[in-house]
């Protein structure tokens, strides 16, 4: 009889990550849903989390709570894992998270350099309709 031949894991190799001491929080906050996510300066993504990640379903993903819990997740991996100490924060869209996601990092124990607004403004508005035929 032949020898079945044993098929060994192709396991990924990890990138080792280390210890980070600076880095930036992405917070994308809609009416829907927050999104918080940890990058290197170079702007590789190192962690992420949302509310509906964390547990939340349907209407309560919107809420500052959830806001809260999801960027308290990435600030926890941060400060333990990668020892961060200090970071800057861009935050984006018009969400009722944005707030509590910057205190619940700063609770962790991350010093922060700048918060900086990136949501998009509209400057000249919409195309208006057309004009009306009688």
């Amino acid at each position: 009889m032949a020898k079945d031949k044993k098929k060994g894991k192709v396991s990924k190799k990890k990138k080792k990550i280390g210890t980070i001491l600076e880095g930036v929080f992405h917070i994308q906050s809609t009416f829907n849903n927050t999104i918080v996510t940890l990058s290197d300066l170079e702007g590789n993504t190192l962690a992420w989390s949302s509310a509906g990640g964390v547990g939340f379903k349907g209407s309560k993903k919107s809420t500052p709570y959830a806001a809260g819990k999801a960027a308290e997740k990435v600030a926890q991996y941060a400060v333990d894992t990668l020892n961060m100490r200090k970071a800057n924060i861009f935050v984006n869209g018009p969400g009722a998270g944005r707030d509590t996601a910057i205190r619940s990092i700063v609770a962790k124990g991350v010093s922060i350099g700048f918060i900086e607004d990136i949501t998009p403004v509209p400057h000249n508005g919409c195309k208006p309709r057309k004009r009306r035929r009688v």
